[in-house]
């Protein structure tokens, strides 16, 4: 373990060593609080004022690595960079081989994530027809061990028979109600927050057909 710190402390392993530290700390507070989770995966959002947060995707399809949500890719390239770099880190030893490895590595971590983002393209594709405010008085099935007013996350199904994770906010007393596994009434949404508003629902189980709420 002494001997793997000391690589990827060191150059030029240490370029790439910081940035994938910050990546692992991303996933990690997205997978545990939500936090940089996308509104719905594969959701055109485009009345809604989506199109801002697909800014970072535009400005990576110059270079091959559109079509999927930014961090996606900018994380497969920083991890494929740190491995080729902590490779060109313990097997070469003149410093001017050194030094090239940090353009090889950059090489090496866009080849990964354009490879890695092809097949990916098709899973995260918009869904035709399929807006936001479409999800507006359906049932969904919260995500998340909580819901509070700033985080909390659900499984809601869309006419296509396809399933979307999306961001949900609940406040006072309700909120409490709404831990994983509960079902929840999707009541409005929110363009500039990228959110949508729930309510526990009690009601039996409907048919998947009946699984949207009519006033």
């Amino acid at each position: 373990m002494e001997d793997f710190l000391e690589t990827a402390g060191r150059f030029p392993a240490v370029v790439f060593s910081v940035p994938l530290a910050v990546v692992l700390l991303y996933w990690i507070f997205s997978v545990a609080f939500g936090v940089g989770a996308s509104v719905a995966d594969g959701v055109d959002g485009a009345d809604d004022g989506g199109g801002d947060r697909d800014g970072g995707a535009a400005a990576l399809a110059p270079f091959g690595l559109g079509g999927v949500p930014p961090a996606i890719p900018l994380s497969l390239l920083t991890a494929f960079a740190w491995f080729t770099a902590m490779a060109g880190t313990e097997l070469l030893t003149e410093d001017w081989q050194r030094a090239a490895t940090l353009p090889a590595a950059l090489g090496v971590g866009w080849l990964g994530a354009w490879l890695a983002a092809l097949p990916l393209r098709r899973v995260f594709a918009a869904r035709p027809g399929t807006r936001h405010r479409d999800f507006v008085g359906r049932v969904c099935v919260i995500r998340t061990g909580r819901v509070t007013a700033s985080f909390g996350q659900a499984e809601v199904a869309a006419d296509d028979g396809g399933t979307a994770i999306v961001q949900v906010r609940a406040e006072g007393p309700e909120a409490d109600e709404l831990t994983a596994g509960r079902r929840a009434l999707i009541f409005d949404y929110e363009p500039e927050g990228g959110f949508f508003r729930v309510a526990p629902y009690d009601f039996g189980d409907p048919a998947p057909e009946q699984n949207r709420f009519t006033a």
